[in-house]
């Protein structure tokens, strides 16, 4: 039986914590070659530590003769990313570091397996599993513990990068334990956030004072009282963040980019990947559908699994579980959805408009739940197969 009181907690790093400055880069070096060409194929990987940044993986595009102008423009974006992120730290500062740039060409025996020819369809890049998952507990159809720590440190970086609160560093930390009481989340049982700061001067209870405000202004009123536990900067100092202060590597925080724990994850990453690659478009497309599933009512909670093999095009297996919430049996849900979408990889990318330099921006603060952007960027959160599966159901 479906427990309906309990308390679940998940938590959101910043844009200035290590693994997300990787994340940033990786997928900045994404949208720099499908700028250059729709259908370029990037598996972009960064590592970060005390004054260096370390840029691996394959590149391809159609004619390779253009890599060696995006090669000299590498060292840039990199730094151009860091500019931006906020990192002007004696050992991490986005003019001095040190670049290392090792990409190279994509081997020519996964490309055979993933391009389209005469004889066969367009295959994935990768097998494996995808889940998507939509719950609505919030306006945007997100689990609300992962939803509103994206928020906090969301509110927390846009009042540092705009000069309000200039004590504050990029890397930061935060953690939230929501109550639930008959499904439903009620409160917040306890509170972490843990900031990065620039003056050696300050306690815990000075960044307190900083920070609550915003804290307050982002979290449902009632959510927070008198019984609710604060842990700010529980450990005292936090002065030295980012890749000096611990080292980060692309796709170290995949529950943060996805549903923070409320849902399966496959274990793919998503950042540095272009949507050929399964782990990043199908997860995305199964996000789309179960967002649609829910928003047409037929379920108030609802996962969708989406399975492929390297190579192959139709996905193998279409799974739907909408936890006894379901207004619909799920398996009519898993035969309207083919009916609704394509879900080769082509078809994902097409229907999603994946070809596009919209990457970047889902590097920090959740892939999921944020509202679709008029250029393309997070697609997969529309509600517009509603009616469409409706009529197939």
């Amino acid at each position: 039986m479906t427990r309906s009181s309990y308390t679940f907690t998940s938590e959101s790093v910043s844009e200035g914590h290590p693994d997300k400055v990787c994340d940033r880069i990786s997928d900045a070096v994404l949208d720099a070659l499908i700028a250059i060409e729709p259908e370029a194929r990037v598996a972009a990987e960064t590592f970060a530590t005390t004054n260096q940044v370390v840029i691996g993986g394959e590149i391809g595009l159609s004619d390779d003769s253009k890599l060696k102008d995006v090669m000299g423009e590498i060292d840039g974006i990199a730094r151009a990313c860091i500019r931006d992120i906020g990192y002007e730290q004696d050992k991490f500062h986005w003019e001095t570091c040190n670049i290392l740039n090792l990409l190279h060409e994509q081997s020519a025996h996964i490309r055979q397996g993933v391009d389209e020819s005469k004889d066969k369809a367009e295959g994935a890049g990768d097998q494996g599993i995808m889940f998507g998952f939509a719950v609505n507990e919030t306006p945007e159809l997100m689990p609300a513990p992962i939803h509103y720590a994206h928020a906090v440190l969301r509110r927390l970086a846009q009042v540092r990068k705009n000069g309000t609160e200039p004590v504050l560093g990029p890397d930061a930390k935060s953690q939230l334990s929501v109550r639930y009481e008959n499904g439903k989340p009620v409160g917040i049982s306890s509170l972490v956030l843990s900031t990065q700061h620039l003056y050696e001067t300050m306690t815990s209870a000075d960044v307190r004072a900083v920070v609550e405000p915003y804290i307050r202004e982002v979290l449902p009123e009632d959510w927070l009282t008198d019984e609710t536990v604060w842990h700010v900067n529980p450990t005292g100092k936090f002065v030295i963040g980012g890749p000096d202060g611990d080292a980060g590597l692309t796709g170290r925080k995949i529950i943060v980019d996805t549903y923070g724990g409320a849902a399966p994850h496959g274990g793919g990453a998503f950042s540095g990947k272009d949507p050929t690659k399964v782990d990043r478009s199908a997860a995305y497309a199964a996000r789309y559908l179960a967002k649609n599933v829910v928003a047409a009512g037929m379920a108030d909670r609802c996962t969708v699994q989406l399975s492929y093999a390297i190579g192959v095009a139709a996905p193998l297996s279409i799974y739907v579980d909408t936890h006894g919430t379901g207004e619909v049996p799920a398996a009519a849900i898993e035969a309207a959805i083919p009916e609704v979408m394509d879900l080769t990889p082509r078809g994902i990318r097409t229907h999603l408009q994946l070809n596009r330099a919209i990457y970047q921006r889902t590097a920090a603060y959740g892939h999921f739940g944020r509202a679709p952007d008029a250029d393309g960027g997070f697609s997969w959160e529309k509600t517009d197969l509603v009616e469409k599966l409706k009529r197939e159901v």
